[in-house]
């Protein structure tokens, strides 16, 4: 095994490190992913809060959790890939939101409150209105929602 693992580290050694949020780097990014996701541990708490299936509640709680992950690698794509400096500098409250909204998706993988997601979905669309108003946005080719 010890080889195995030598002969892997060789035959990589001078692989250049490719950092996107897929496999091919797009250049396509909209933080209507994470709000996808942030949706959907929403309803799934309200499903899981309106239910008294114990066996339903706990799939709802194993969805619910995986799309708060969701959430957050979604975000982190967007403030590690999409955002620059001279974004941040633009918008001082971005860092914070992006804190606030990672952390808000950790929040929701905690709870069953339907709050919580309300407060998550709220933050993504601070980002949202931040990413839509950057003149990368804008040249990607796609639009703001209406």
């Amino acid at each position: 095994m010890a080889m195995l693992l030598r002969l892997f580290d060789l035959a990589f050694s001078t692989a250049t490190p490719a950092h996107a949020h897929c496999d091919l780097y797009c250049g396509v990014y909209d933080p209507a992913q994470a709000k996808i996701e942030a949706l959907s541990c929403l309803k799934t708490v309200q499903k899981y809060n309106d239910s008294d299936d114990e066996h339903f509640r706990t799939r709802a709680i194993l969805i619910k959790e995986q799309r708060a992950e969701e959430v957050k690698h979604h975000l982190m794509v967007l403030w590690a890939d999409f955002f620059t400096k001279e974004h941040f500098e633009q918008f001082p409250n971005l860092h914070q939101l992006f804190w606030d909204g990672v952390h808000g998706a950790g929040d929701v993988k905690k709870s069953t409150k339907v709050e919580d997601c309300e407060k998550l979905l709220k933050t993504i669309d601070e980002i949202a209105d931040i990413f839509w108003q950057t003149e990368k946005a804008k040249g990607m080719g796609v639009y703001p929602p209406k």
